[in-house]
């Protein structure tokens, strides 16, 4: 995985076509995952992953890529509302060097700025209670990062 310094639009251009894309939004506690279709049009929540240790996240991570067929992942960048990064950035940034020891899928960093907002609005709209909210917040903001991404191609 190369250090995210690829646009989105230059890393599409670098993986075989039907390769799917997978977004993260890194939590401290947890990962919400997403991946697209094969035509790259609709990203879809897949799961939530308890972080555990580096080791353990990152060894399910490798096992959503492979069942998944993921081309490049889409790591939401967890950038301060006035563009500046803080330490949330810097453990997102390190969270990706280290994975990149351990795969060869490239990652690409997304800002992910009101996503979590966002979501967390449209599941109370829903009437969605507070502890349904908890368990699927981090992969429908997963699937929201990837979608933007994924709306930007177009």
């Amino acid at each position: 995985m190369a250090e995210a310094d690829l646009s989105l639009r230059e890393a599409i251009a670098t993986i075989p076509a039907g390769k799917r894309l997978m977004g993260l939004d890194l939590g401290s506690k947890t990962i919400g995952v997403a991946t697209s279709d094969r035509t790259r049009m609709i990203a879809t929540p897949i799961e939530t992953i308890a972080r555990k240790k580096f080791t353990q996240d990152a060894e399910r991570l490798l096992a959503i890529i492979a069942a998944e067929n993921i081309g490049l992942i889409v790591l939401g960048l967890p950038i301060n509302m006035d563009g500046t990064e803080g330490p949330r950035c810097q453990s997102t940034r390190a969270f990706a060097r280290n994975f990149a020891r351990l795969s060869p899928v490239p990652v690409v960093y997304w800002d992910e700025r009101l996503s979590t907002a966002a979501v967390e609005r449209m599941l109370i709209q829903a009437d969605a209670s507070r502890a349904r909210r908890e368990e699927v917040i981090d992969k429908l903001a997963a699937a929201w990062i990837l979608q933007a991404a994924l709306d930007s191609l177009r």
